[in-house]
C-alpha cells in the first residue's frame, strides 16, 4: 500500500506537474512530495499557481512538519527535502547534489529508506541525471518506480537516465501517470 508519492522534475516540469496535480481528486489520500529544480529565490510562484488550480492542498514543505493526506509538499528553493521514518519532513541546506538543491535523489533515497515498498516514485522531464540513483533506491526497496515516457518528455535526459538506472521502472505518458494515481486513490 502506497503511503506517500514522491515526484521529481526539472526542465519542462512545471507543465507536467500541473497536468498531473490538477487532475487528482479532492479525496486523494496519499501525501505527495515534490522536488522541482527551481532558481533559488525567496518565493515559489508555482506553489501559488497550483494552490489556485488543484483540488488538493498545495504548500511549501516546512521542517519537522508531519505529512497529511491529500497534501502536496514542494521543496523550498535552496533546501533538500527529506522524508523521515516517522512520516515527517526534514529540510537540509547540505551541499547541492547533481548541481541541485533541492535534489531529487535526496528525497527519493530518504523515501526508500523510510517507506521501502510503500512509496511510489515518479521521474518527469528534465535535463540532468538527478533522480536516477534515487529511483534505483526506490526500486531496490520494493517501491513503485515510474518514469515519464522519454518520447513524451519535453526534455528526455532525466527520464532516460532514470530508466537506465532502474530498468524495472514503468515508462508512462502523463495521462497514464494520472490514471495510475487516480486508481491508487480509488
Amino acid at each position: 500500500m502506497t503511503r506517500a508519492i514522491v515526484i521529481g522534475a526539472s526542465a519542462g516540469g512545471v507543465q507536467a506537474l500541473s497536468s498531473i496535480l490538477t487532475a487528482l481528486p479532492p479525496h486523494f489520500a496519499c501525501p505527495i512530495l515534490v522536488v522541482l529544480h527551481v532558481p533559488q529565490r525567496n518565493d515559489n510562484l508555482l506553489v501559488e499557481l497550483l494552490r489556485a488550480r488543484c483540488l488538493l492542498e498545495v504548500k511549501e514543505a516546512e521542517d519537522k512538519e508531519m505529512l497529511q493526506q491529500g497534501t502536496v509538499y514542494f521543496a523550498p528553493p535552496g533546501y533538500h527535502l527529506l522524508l523521515e521514518k516517522n512520516m515527517s519532513i526534514a529540510l537540509s541546506s547540505d551541499e547541492p547534489i547533481n548541481y541541485s538543491r533541492p535534489a531529487i535523489d535526496v528525497l527519493f533515497e530518504t523515501a526508500a529508506d523510510a517507506l521501502e515498498r510503500d512509496v511510489t516514485a515518479i521521474i518527469l522531464t528534465g535535463a540532468n541525471h538527478d533522480g536516477a540513483e534515487g529511483l534505483r533506491a526506490i526500486g531496490a526497496a520494493g517501491g513503485t518506480a515510474i518514469v515519464q515516457d522519454p518520447q513524451t518528455a519535453e526534455v528526455a535526459t532525466m527520464p532516460l537516465a532514470a530508466l537506465a538506472a532502474c530498468p524495472a521502472a514503468k515508462a508512462m505518458s502523463i495521462d497514464e501517470i494520472v490514471l495510475h494515481l487516480q486508481q491508487e486513490a480509488a
